[in-house]
């Protein structure tokens, strides 16, 4: 099953139990995208090599 289906059956069973639907997929792509670097580069800043 792709998300695409995936989403299709979660927006049915929302909607049969009167709940919000979920976001479509793909939808926070970006914001993970930019979570995951900011995290390497404050790890990159944390774990610099001493100077020789």
């Amino acid at each position: 099953m792709d998300s695409v289906q995936q989403h299709m059956l979660d927006s049915y069973r929302a909607a049969t139990h009167g709940l919000r639907p979920p976001p479509p997929p793909g939808r926070h792509d970006g914001e993970v995208l930019r979570a995951i670097s900011r995290r390497i580069r404050v790890w990159a800043a944390a774990h610099r090599p001493p100077y020789a």
